[in-house]
C-alpha cells in the first residue's frame, strides 16, 4: 500500500472503524512492511468484526 494510501487508511480505522491506537499499533508491528495484510490482520488478532472488515475492504476497493 503506498504510504499516502496507508496514512489514510489508519485515519479511516481510527475515524471511521473506531478502532483504538492501541490496537492499530499491534497490527502495524505484525504487518511490518507488507501493510496489505494489515486488514487480515486486524480481522485474526480479533481487532474488528467481519463486518467491519466488509468496511475496510470496501474503502480499500476506492483506491
Amino acid at each position: 500500500m503506498p504510504p499516502t494510501i496507508y496514512s489514510h487508511f489508519i485515519e479511516f480505522l481510527k475515524d471511521e472503524i473506531n478502532l483504538s491506537p492501541d490496537s492499530i499499533a499491534i497490527a502495524r508491528r505484525s504487518v511490518k512492511q507488507n501493510t496489505e495484510l494489515m486488514p487480515m490482520v486486524l480481522w485474526q488478532y480479533g481487532l474488528v468484526t467481519i463486518e467491519q472488515l466488509d468496511r475496510i475492504y470496501d474503502w480499500l476497493e476506492k483506491f
